[in-house]
């Protein structure tokens, strides 16, 4: 069996792995960076931990596979009838089944001026772009900004309000500015944060970030953005320092094929009982319209899913349906405490930080070899000794 699967994501990675068990299949994977992300830690990552705990190459995950090929591309268009694949280098990959797993990209939901101005924290572009911002103006200028603005109090939004400011702090205290005053604010458009979890864990998480002297204003619709101010409510927030986390939209490669892919009322592909959106063709994790799709467990397991029924098929013998997972909600909310949420479990503080933590190390173990977990898993207590780039060592020489 030779399966092609597209994106090196969650969903992507693992049905490879799974797949890849049996020594009698092929996989291809293309995929158009040469990295495995782990966007649970992204945050972390954008706020001064090691690179390691977010990014791992897929050449050392796939190491032991021999059956399982990279290819570094971006896939353009995708012809059914021919079972073809179009690349952006020129080259045409044929397939036999083929697995969309693309992922999603973000969304300025037409807002005036975000796509120019505002930072992100979902590739490693973008938190370099973000550190370059705090670098020129700490470590350059010695000053900070009026206001260091998080778009969006979903799980992203929490996780990065409630570290940048100690992040922050501790660049000041690097570079020698004794000013450390330092105000950061989250605007969320919903009457509260988190506002798909429960009203007692946003309550308790709205306490907690204020109680670490973050400000948070909710009912509050961004309308525009300039290099020096955001636009909410009508009102200006000074700040050339805006991060948004709020939205997210499906790839544009499934809206761009209706003749094969047909789309739910929230833009994710329609799919079968089993996955499956068209002939020879599955969807699974964020791309697909599934209960709790966007989340990195859900991806993991409809990876599986799709995995399993293909080597049944090899079997004779008839697939699955898939049932969707509840997955556990685990959102950390500053250094050593998290809240998580499943059903009607409420953990939150210290022990809710403890279960977090070894939650990553089980997201780590899904997709990583042991030595590549255990060096991953670690590097969350581990800072960079140069935040940035080779020249602030010359920068602190100067000093």
């Amino acid at each position: 069996m030779h399966v092609t699967i597209v994106g090196g994501g969650f969903g992507g990675v693992k049905a490879a792995l799974e797949i890849a068990k049996n020594h009698k299949n092929r996989v291809t994977l293309i995929t158009d960076k040469p990295d495995f992300q782990y966007y649970p830690t992204l945050y972390s990552s954008a706020t001064g931990h090691s690179h390691t705990e977010s990014w791992a190459p897929l050449g050392e995950i796939f190491a032991d596979h021999t059956n399982i090929h990279v290819y570094v591309d971006k896939i353009v268009s995708i012809n059914a009838d021919k079972k073809r694949l179009n690349g952006e280098s020129g080259t045409e990959y044929y397939y036999e089944t083929l697995i969309m797993a693309v992922g999603v990209i973000t969304s300025f939901f037409n807002i005036p001026g975000l796509e120019t101005y505002a930072y992100g924290i979902k590739t490693a572009e973008e938190i370099q772009r973000l550190k370059q911002r705090l670098f020129i103006d700490i470590a350059e200028k010695g000053m900070l900004d009026h206001n260091y603005v998080v778009v969006g109090a979903g799980p992203t939004g929490i996780e990065l309000a409630s570290a940048i400011g100690t992040y922050i702090k501790r660049l000041c205290r690097y570079y020698g500015v004794r000013d450390h005053r330092v105000r950061v604010r989250l605007i969320e458009a919903a009457p509260r944060v988190l506002p798909r979890s429960s009203q007692m864990t946003s309550r308790r998480v709205t306490k907690r970030l204020k109680k670490m002297g973050i400000a948070v204003e909710t009912n509050k619709r961004v309308e525009r953005e300039n290099a020096t101010q955001l636009i909410v409510n009508g009102k200006p927030i000074e700040s050339h320092t805006v991060i948004w986390t709020s939205g997210v939209s499906n790839h544009p490669i499934f809206a761009q094929h209706p003749e094969i892919f047909t789309l739910a009322p929230n833009g994710r592909v329609k799919v079968d009982d089993y996955l499956q959106a068209a002939e020879h063709i599955y969807v699974i994790g964020d791309n697909a319209a599934t209960p709790y799709t966007g989340l990195a467990q859900t991806a993991i397991h409809d990876a599986r899913t799709v995995a399993r029924n293909l080597e049944r098929k090899t079997k004779g013998r008839k697939p699955r349906k898939y049932r969707a997972v509840l997955p556990v909600s685990a959102i950390p909310v500053g250094a050593r405490w998290a809240v998580i949420e499943w059903r009607w479990i409420r953990i939150y503080g210290w022990i809710g930080g403890v279960i977090r933590r070894a939650a990553d190390l089980v997201g780590y173990s899904e997709i990583l070899p042991l030595g590549t977990t255990l060096g991953a898993w670690r590097a969350a207590k581990i800072y960079e000794n140069d935040y940035f780039t080779p020249t602030l060592r010359q920068v602190r020489r100067r000093k």
